[in-house]
């Protein structure tokens, strides 16, 4: 963590602030059935291509790439019709060397990564962890350390054991909590001195629009059709109590085991303007908010706060509590705050007193002010600044931005090289913004780019969208050499990096 008190609130960020990137295990790593691996949830997740997606009349911002039970069964009857991509990443599995070497040429301070839950315990909830898992993270994080990176290391990122996905359904369940409680022991002993920094779980959020992926529920698909995953509030809010239990019994154990390291949680914050002036959609995004931080709410005060009452009365919320869970939430607090942020969105009244929440990834009304990504997301750098304002007034606990970036289209020559600007402008505005709310006040100690190196899409499960600074030779297929390559923002961000966030200018990029 960094010292505010000591920070002189010039140009460059604070002494020690970390800067970096973010992934996911099941977006990189590959060798989906190597080294002791289990299948999880994710490898049966397909291929949503463009094509696909107009062909089935998919739109972003729903739950996309929800696996059903028969969806399940068709797939794994029926595994050559199908293209898995979460299966073969991009072979961080076996380039993990060279890679977080070309992390480290960026001057990287932090690499915001993810285990593997079925590559430690391939079921989930076997008698034993699979060493050969267990190792390949040591070199990992030996790695890292080799090129002055501290791993910060997310417990599980939509990564739910098959098995214990098909026989528990997920965090439904309370073998699955215990399970997980086990799994997180296991690594922190593992990995004591080696990983100063965890998460629980990512954007935890995401139990509103999609359980499968978030916490491998999997529910069977309407007899009309429908969305299996619309509605079912008691359902989704039984499981988020389940998951927020498992994460206050990780902050706790991890505390016990390794007292020099931290734990935070991980939100995807979804920061909400009103439509107009109108005070009904003033309330709208008063409600909205109110269930995007419901979850930091629990994770950050250890209890469940006094709006979330109401919709339980009003939806027929009953929670199952096992004796001690109010107890263990109120322990099993967190060190830090995570958030990722992409985009703001619009609010207009819904006409409900005590609504439902949207959970939606985008916005359905387009803020007239703001420019958008290839993929419809809104840019919005100051509302960057907003919502971290927001997040330390709420908590006052130290921030870590873990995702923050967007997504091209791109043209590459022979070498991996192309002039990504969009990159770079997105960049340049939100770290600027971060600057802001550092004189602000606001206790931000780093920064993680979405996707340093080009990955699988969590979404789409396609290529063609790429954040990287490092190109990856490979299309939505998995054709392609494998070949990395240093973009132009690999230039930029390596400049940023060296003069601590003081030199956010786009001139004088040197491409060697």
């Amino acid at each position: 963590m960094i010292d505010l008190d000591t920070y002189d609130f010039g140009d460059a960020f604070p002494k020690g602030f970390l800067w970096g990137g973010a992934t996911a295990a099941n977006q990189i790593e590959g060798a989906w059935n190597e080294g002791g691996r289990g299948p999880a949830v994710s490898d049966y997740v397909i291929l949503l291509d463009r094509e696909t997606c107009a062909r089935e009349g998919i739109v972003e911002g729903g739950p996309l790439n929800s696996v059903t039970r028969q969806s399940l069964a068709e797939r794994k009857a029926n595994e050559d019709a199908y293209d898995f991509p979460k299966r073969r990443g991009i072979d961080f599995y076996h380039t993990y060397k060279d890679d977080i070497a070309l992390l480290g040429e960026m001057g990287f301070g932090v690499f915001r990564m993810s285990i593997s839950w079925s590559r430690i315990f391939p079921n989930g909830d076997d008698a034993q962890p699979n060493e050969e898992g267990l190792a390949f993270y040591d070199a990992v994080f030996d790695e890292c350390h080799k090129h002055g990176i501290e791993p910060m290391v997310t417990l599980n990122h939509f990564d739910m054991p098959l098995h214990l996905a098909e026989e528990y359904n997920g965090f439904a369940s309370r073998h699955v909590v215990d399970a997980f409680e086990r799994y997180a022991e296991t690594v922190f002993r593992r990995y004591k001195g080696k990983v100063k920094y965890w998460m629980t779980f990512n954007e935890i959020n995401h139990v509103y629009a999609n359980p499968c992926t978030c916490c491998g529920v999997i529910w069977d698909q309407p007899e009309d059709g429908g969305n299996p995953y619309a509605g079912r509030w008691p359902e989704k809010f039984q499981v988020a109590h389940n998951q927020l239990v498992a994460s206050a019994k990780a902050c706790i154990k991890l505390h016990e085991i390794d007292p020099d390291a931290y734990i935070g949680n991980m939100l995807c914050r979804l920061e909400n303007y009103a439509e107009t002036s109108k005070p009904e959609d003033q309330l709208q995004v008063l409600f909205e908010d109110h269930f995007n931080w419901f979850f930091t709410d629990v994770q950050a005060k250890g209890e469940y706060p006094y709006y979330i009452k109401r919709f339980f009365r009003d939806y027929g919320v009953e929670l199952q509590m096992e004796p001690g869970d109010l107890e263990t939430l109120k322990k099993g607090t967190v060190d830090y705050i995570s958030i990722s942020y992409y985009m703001t969105y619009i609010m207009r009244y819904k006409g409900k007193i005590s609504p439902e929440p949207s959970g939606k990834l985008l916005t359905e009304i387009k803020n007239q002010y703001l420019d958008q990504t290839e993929w419809g997301w809104p840019i919005d750098p100051v509302g960057f600044r907003i919502t971290l304002n927001h997040i330390y007034d709420r908590y006052h606990l130290p921030i870590f931005i873990s995702e923050n970036g967007n997504g091209i289209t791109e043209e590459r020559d022979e070498n991996g090289y192309c002039a990504d600007d969009a990159h770079i402008a997105y960049m340049k505005e939100h770290v600027e913004q971060l600057h802001q709310a550092l004189l602000d006040g606001v206790d931000v100690f780093g920064y993680a780019w979405w996707g340093p190196i080009d990955l699988i899409s969590s979404g789409t499960s396609e290529m063609t969208k790429r954040y990287g600074q490092i190109s990856v030779d490979q299309d939505d297929h998995g054709n392609g050499t494998g070949k990395r390559g240093k973009k132009k923002s690999f230039y930029y961000y390596k400049k940023l990096i060296a003069s601590n966030g003081a030199d956010t200018s786009t001139d004088n990029i040197v491409i060697e």
